[in-house]
């Protein structure tokens, strides 16, 4: 009788990370269920839904609702919620490799641990059963267990027994630089990307910054005009409805190439793409395969991806990611644990609804994986924040938001309540800017730190567009069209992933390599990777200035140049962990002598510069490199406070202490700055204790310095061996962090010049 049936109620929740797949997985659904001759209805709920289809489901809620973790939360801010839930009989999470690790998989976990309560609570014999929908990782075992925590229960994982093929194809420079540096070679290769697009139905090419996809997408046209009108640029800043209309023609088949960030990394089924470029490091094996699975996407065909380098050394990452895919040597997501900012929101959401027990609701939280350690004084301090305001803000009426009325904890303001629904969510990024033409017309959006460093008449490019800046009116950037040649790209701040270390400890392995095909030369050993050979001219210059390091050697190089005396350091553990690296053993070299640095880092290495002699030598250098104090030398040689303090502006908005402002009149976010930085103040002084302090300050450690990384890293250096070289000129592995460190000051087409003149320079010696 299930054909007949209709209007049954919510029987299937959908939790889904992206918007944009929405829409897809309902036009799959609606297949399904017209094929099986079911009445059932789908319905998706985001930011994107309209209030008429909003009114709609409160009606008469769909049998399937699709739903992302934010709007999800907005239901159980919903007066009488409960009732909606209670048909409720699958959830299933989609993408969840990618929540886990995120403060929105948090949300998830809580929703999950409310929907299992309620469910226990009914009499129906029916339990709610949960699926979680989830690509390969390191830790899928530890990705279960988080999702399932709630039921208590084991469950089982169901795998796939298709084995996927990929071709990973490397795309050559036509001479190798033996001095290479970042980020010019990709665009210069542009014409080596027009054959591949020719020869695909649909290419997908992957850029890691929003800002070099502008660029990209520009010089595509340049040397392939014909182009115009079958390829367009998709990233997260571009306007809503331009996004929507590009995603169309991909599933179409009418566009033949599309420029993109990782705003496409997920879930998409764009049937017609057959081929994939990745531009530049992916900085992680999961990432890589996950781009390239957006091709051949179904059973049987084949993925195909090339791989096309920013500068000749990232070449070794191509022979490192084939190993590793070959390997399976996938990443895992760190689950999050104990963020007081998401469960303060979570405990007001369900206040503004039907109010809460703290009893009832403490036993439920303790049921998932990233509260289960949550100790009785820690919950006691919450409730005592959110209805008193806790030590330090008890004076102030603003931060007493909960009522206690017979025990029940419970949201009456309606200003409160409003205000609270219109910021749920774990999401905070660089406050957006939106920009318009004088004329009308709305063309994307860009974060305001880029925005506060322009002029009246400056030129700038978004989605495709040179544009002119007149003027900000109402957080509102108005510009005009601009003719002009050169215009600044845009840089967002989200373009900065580090390198991952499955991926840090191939390249160690591949540099070993690298080092025994010098040695042997030519006599025949094993089969070596063609980009290995390809890059032998670089590699023996190397050799012969300096050295190339094993997987368990650690590379120094000291070198003099005009600008001072150089210590360059090669640990291949990406980005952050190098910048916090450095700034330990600064900290600890001028424990040693008083010196002062400049520091410069890339994801191979770091460097630092100074005007005297740097007293590093094999007597100290395994003492400098030392796990030991790790945590302290942090503390000291970084700036942890300010960092802490940026940190808990974004805690502080997503536990609610903070007014973002009401739609269409946002506060500025040197307010919201400002406010932060205040509060920050007062908990310092006042509370101590504070949780949500202490959150700030190990949100910094973990994810800005990755500090379990970095103290294993040190652990890993305790047992290598180090080498320290005194080449006679700069080398091609110091090379691109030595242009890395002049980029700040120059721009770009100087910095070229700069660049041109010293590879000339230390070519010629």
């Amino acid at each position: 009788d299930y054909k007949s049936r209709s209007k049954n109620g919510l029987q299937l929740l959908w939790i889904t990370p992206l918007r944009a797949l929405a829409k897809d997985i309902g036009r799959a659904m609606e297949e399904v269920i017209g094929e099986l001759g079911m009445s059932w209805k789908i319905g998706i709920r985001n930011g994107d839904t309209d209030m008429s289809e909003r009114q709609k489901q409160k009606r008469q809620m769909p049998e399937v609702l699709i739903i992302t973790p934010e709007s999800l939360h907005l239901l159980l801010a919903q007066k009488n919620y409960p009732e909606v839930f209670k048909p409720l009989k699958i959830i299933a999470v989609d993408e969840w490799h990618e929540l886990l690790g995120s403060k929105r998989g948090v949300q998830v976990e809580l929703a999950i641990s409310r929907l299992v309560a309620l469910n226990k609570l009914q009499a129906t014999s029916c339990k709610l059963q949960v699926w979680g929908i989830s690509a390969t990782i390191g830790n899928l075992h530890q990705a279960k267990e988080v999702l399932l925590s709630p039921l208590s229960i084991k469950g089982v994982i169901v795998t796939a027994q298709i084995k996927k093929n990929l071709e990973i194809e490397s795309v050559f420079p036509d001479e190798i630089e033996k001095y290479p540096w970042a980020g010019h070679l990709g665009i210069k290769m542009v014409d080596k990307v027009i054959p591949i697009i020719e020869q695909s139905q649909t290419t997908l090419i992957f850029i890691n910054t929003r800002g070099m996809s502008e660029r990209w997408y520009q010089e595509l046209l340049n040397a392939s005009p014909d182009l115009a009108g079958v390829i367009a640029l998709h990233h997260g800043s571009i306007e809503y409805d331009l996004r929507m209309w590009v995603e169309e023609n991909l599933h179409t088949g009418k566009m033949k190439a599309v420029v993109c960030t990782a705003s496409l990394d997920l879930g998409v089924d764009f049937r017609p793409v057959e081929t994939v470029v990745q531009v530049g490091s992916p900085k992680g094996v999961a990432r890589f395969l996950q781009r390239a699975g957006r091709s051949g996407h179904q059973p049987d065909a084949t993925s195909k991806i090339y791989f096309l380098p920013t500068h000749s050394l990232e070449l070794v990452e191509a022979a490192a990611l084939k190993e590793t895919t070959k390997q399976n040597l996938i990443e895992i997501r760190q689950p999050r644990l104990l963020c007081f900012d998401v469960l303060i929101q979570y405990l007001s959401t369900l206040a503004i609804s039907d109010g809460f027990y703290p009893d009832e609701i403490f036993k439920e939280i303790k049921t998932t994986y990233c509260y289960r350690e949550i100790s009785g004084d820690e919950w006691k301090q919450i409730i005592h924040f959110i209805t008193e305001g806790g030590v330090a803000l008890q004076q102030y009426d603003d931060f007493k938001k909960i009522e206690i009325i017979d025990g029940l904890y419970k949201i009456n303001n309606r200003r409160v309540a409003m205000r609270h629904r219109m910021h749920i969510g774990t999401i905070v990024s660089d406050p957006m800017m939106k920009v318009k033409f004088l004329s009308g017309g709305y063309i994307g959006v860009i974060e305001e730190w880029f925005i506060s460093r322009l002029k009246a008449g400056d030129v700038f490019t978004l989605a495709g567009r040179n544009l002119e800046f007149a003027m900000i009116k109402d957080m509102t950037v108005l510009v005009r069209k601009s003719n002009s040649k050169k215009s600044m790209v845009p840089s967002w701040q989200g373009g900065r992933v580090p390198l991952s270390s499955n991926l840090g400890f191939m390249l160690r392995q591949k540099f070993e390599e690298a080092a025994e095909t010098i040695v042997i030369n030519n006599q025949k050993r094993k089969e070596v990777d063609i980009e290995l050979k390809v890059l032998k001219p670089l590699f023996e210059l190397q050799d012969y200035l300096s050295h190339i390091p094993k997987k368990n050697e650690l590379l120094i190089e000291q070198i003099e140049t005009k600008d001072g005396y150089h210590l360059f350091v090669f640990p291949f553990e990406g980005r952050l962990v190098h910048e916090a690296m450095a700034a330990v053993l600064a900290y600890r070299i001028s424990k040693i002598t008083p010196i002062t640095f400049s520091f410069a880092m890339n994801d191979y290495g770091f460097e630092l510069l100074s005007d005297q002699p740097i007293p590093v030598d094999d007597a100290n250098v395994y003492d400098l490199f030392s796990p030991q104090n790790l945590f302290d030398d942090i503390h000291k040689s970084m700036n942890s406070t300010e960092m802490a303090r940026r940190k808990f502006r974004d805690i502080a908005t997503i536990g609610g202490l903070i007014f973002q402002g009401y739609p269409g009149e946002q506060k500025k976010a040197k307010h919201l700055q400002a406010s932060a930085s205040l509060l920050f103040n007062v908990f310092a002084e006042y509370d101590p204790h504070n949780l949500l302090l202490k959150q700030a300050y190990n949100e910094v450690m973990e994810q800005q310095m990755e500090e379990a990384r970095l103290r294993s890293m040190l652990e890993r250096i305790q047992k290598n061996k180090i080498i320290i070289t005194f080449p006679k000129r700069l080398t091609p592995f110091c090379f691109p962090i030595k242009v890395d460190s002049m980029r700040e000051d120059l721009s770009s087409e100087k910095l070229e010049d700069r660049v041109k003149k010293m590879q000339m320079q230390l070519e010629k010696n």
